[in-house]
């Protein structure tokens, strides 16, 4: 089988196609004949290298394919069956930017029948970002009043959609008209372009000064500033990028919580990892009940491909997600 192994690491190293056998599949681990990879910011930084030394790691987190192995003690999977997952490109764990892999049972869920591979393929890391800082961490309920910075991005589409699913009033941040029309088709009750809109203006105009009772920012580092102004009086902070040096006197002056979320711990750690294929199979329901669904960027790439992909992520190009085309 073919796999793209990346040379050296920089934003703009090189993968070579190489050739190697799959590995077998270990007790509680499956073979995925992989169709579809999803792209997220974690891979462009991993081609960067993160700080690591020695030869790069596989890499490639989110997968959709074809279970064509089980382990010896693998319970939850047959041969045949359509899976999808963050399942890879941690440590010495298949990556899959590969045309097989072999992962974890318990990262995988049953993938959603009514996507293709390719749309499957692009929800797994930002979908289960999107329900840890919504669900578990800010404990979203009906009626309160959401924000989400950043409506098309990749995590933060799906941020728009979790809310409103759990009947929250949700508003959203975009750069443009097109974008606008993205997110309100999404569920967003409003969609603030933040190029024209202040934070203080759009919290008098939107929440009559009244502010957010919660803020979920995908963007993170100085853009925090903005999510504790735009915040309600005890109100809840989450995001999936902290920043360094940021000033939290307006958190405490608001009796507000802030919330940081990395969904790779389960993979990084190896613990709870159950959690994450639960989850999976959760909002497989969820898309097939028409509540939630991806936003693919219309680009198509190829496993030949990856670096100019990776490139066009890194260049914040996509509206929404991307995936490349394995099989």
């Amino acid at each position: 089988m073919r796999y793209a192994q990346l040379t050296r690491y920089g934003a703009d190293a090189p993968f070579e196609l190489r050739e190697r056998r799959a590995r077998e599949a270990g007790p509680f681990e499956v073979v995925v004949k992989v169709h579809a990879a999803g792209l997220n910011p974690a891979d462009a930084r991993g081609r960067e290298g993160m700080g690591r030394e020695g030869d790069p790691p596989p890499l490639g987190f989110d997968v959709s394919g074809v279970v064509t192995a089980v382990g010896a003690a693998t319970t939850k999977f047959r041969p045949g069956d359509d899976v999808y997952g963050c399942a890879g490109g941690i440590g010495e764990a298949d990556g899959s930017f590969s045309e097989e892999m072999t992962a974890d049972e318990r990262l995988l869920a049953h993938k959603p029948k009514s996507l293709s591979f390719r749309e499957a393929a692009a929800m797994p890391l930002a979908v289960i970002t999107a329900w840890e800082a919504l669900v578990e961490r800010a404990q979203i309920t009906p009626g309160e009043l959401v924000l989400v910075h950043g409506g098309t991005g990749g995590v933060g589409h799906f941020g728009v959609q979790l809310a409103r699913a759990t009947g929250a009033i949700v508003h959203a941040t975009v750069s443009s008209a097109e974008k606008a029309e993205l997110t309100r088709d999404l569920g967003a009750a409003e969609a603030i372009n933040y190029r024209e809109l202040e934070v203080a203006d759009y919290v008098a105009k939107y929440t009559g000064g009244r502010g957010y009772d919660i803020v979920f920012d995908t963007v993170g580092g100085r853009n925090l500033e903005k999510s504790f102004a735009a915040l309600a009086t005890n109100g809840r902070v989450a995001t999936t990028r902290p920043g360094d040096g940021l000033d939290l006197s307006v958190m405490g002056a608001k009796n507000a919580t802030l919330h940081t979320v990395l969904m790779l711990i389960p993979l990084i750690t190896g613990r709870d990892r159950e959690r994450h294929g639960a989850l999976l199979e959760k909002v497989a329901r969820m898309v097939d009940d028409g509540r939630i669904r991806p936003l693919l960027d219309p680009h198509r790439f190829t496993l030949d491909q990856l670096g100019e992909a990776l490139s066009f992520l890194d260049a914040g190009k996509p509206v929404g997600k991307l995936a490349v085309d394995i099989a």
